[in-house]
């Protein structure tokens, strides 16, 4: 009841509001179309050329100017006149003055009435809590970028001693073009996993989206941490042999660069862009635009399910990583995916069978947030 009273009053409050909108609104259009035909009488350019034609006309009447001379002179004032009325500006042409003040008026009346139809205060409204509730239980490939930022944010608050809810944040910052927020989810993943190679070379990553597509001193030194846990790293060793060609040192980081070529798999997409890379600098000693990192589009799809795929397909191939199998056991959990939780987690169960500590890393990255 109190709330009904309350949409009531509302109510009231718009209609009133409404209605002094019309009145203004009519006074508006009424008050200009006075000012302007008033100004347009007062053109002072206009009085002051018939006041020397009077003038002209009663000096030929007293005899003090000839006849020839009061034709000529009357005759230039004449001309002068018509050119002052034609440079005067048109005035506001109000055709229908009632069909305009009722259209005036009418406009807040027709919002009042869409209000009372459409945005009563008495309808069910939309909580953020709610809507994230929703998000949370959806397929995540249904949902955009920031809708998986939010849902993540809270899955890292759920989980504060996590680092990957709080890296997938990063990731899905990222997609959202917040650059800001990544780097602050990414900052706070490393400060609870600093051991992990991956969050170092995201931070780089990071930091070259940041400079426009250089490789500044703060990305090389994130590359160099992560290729110090895990020299390995493509995405890494990419952008630090990069960083040597744009320092000057061509044959070292196209040396650096046809290493790093000949130990991608045949098949992946990015060697051919590699190596057309490389083929183009070792030709003219200018960088090209950076081919290998994956696109970071802010516009984009979220990129957590790519980089999820992209880790099982990498436990696929080598599946000797038992911390490798609890991220991925970790991210299907933290995206809602049981059944590809569930099918990951009895492969490692299997593999690592004899492995009590692995076992109970697994175990752990497979409870959902509480």
């Amino acid at each position: 009841m109190r709330e009904f009273g309350y949409g009531a009053a509302m109510i009231w409050l718009w209609m009133a509001a409404a209605l002094v909108s019309a009145g203004l609104a009519a006074l508006i259009v009424h008050r200009a179309a006075r000012a302007a035909r008033a100004d347009r009488a007062a053109n002072p350019a206009l009085a002051v050329y018939r006041r020397q034609m009077a003038e002209l006309d009663d000096l030929a009447t007293r005899g003090l100017i000839a006849e020839g001379e009061r034709r000529s002179v009357r005759a230039e004032t004449g001309r002068r006149l018509l050119a002052a009325a034609e440079r005067s500006e048109a005035p506001l042409k109000v055709s229908g003055p009632l069909v305009v003040l009722a259209a005036a008026a009418a406009v807040p009346l027709i919002a009042l009435t869409a209000y009372v139809v459409i945005g009563s205060p008495r309808f069910p409204d939309q909580p953020f809590a709610t809507r994230l509730a929703d998000w949370r239980a959806a397929d995540p490939q249904t949902l955009t970028a920031p809708q998986m930022a939010a849902v993540l944010r809270q899955i890292a608050a759920e989980k504060p001693t996590d680092a990957e809810p709080l890296m997938q944040l990063a990731v899905a910052e990222l997609a959202s073009n917040q650059l800001t927020e990544a780097t602050q989810a990414l900052q706070r993943a490393i400060a609870l996993a600093p051991a992990r190679s991956d969050l170092w070379q995201m931070q780089g990553e990071i930091a070259v989206i940041q400079s426009g597509g250089d490789v500044p001193p703060d990305a090389q030194d994130a590359f160099r941490r992560a290729l110090a846990i895990d020299p390995n790293l493509p995405i890494a060793r990419y952008y630090l042999a990069r960083a040597r060609i744009a320092g000057g040192d061509v044959a070292g980081g196209l040396a650096d660069w046809r290493a790093l070529e000949a130990s991608l798999d045949p098949r992946e997409p990015r060697r051919a862009e590699l190596d057309a890379e490389i083929q183009q600098v070792a030709a003219t000693g200018r960088l090209a635009p950076a081919a290998l990192p994956p696109s970071r589009s802010p516009n984009a799809t979220p990129q957590i399910q790519q980089m999820v795929d992209g880790l099982a397909a990498r436990l696929e191939a080598s599946p000797d990583d038992p911390q490798g199998w609890v991220r991925l056991v970790r991210a299907y959990t933290v995206l809602g995916e049981t059944d590809r939780r569930d099918k990951a987690l009895g492969a490692a169960r299997k593999r690592y069978a004899d492995r009590p500590d692995v076992l109970g890393a697994l175990d752990a990255a497979a409870r959902p947030p509480s």
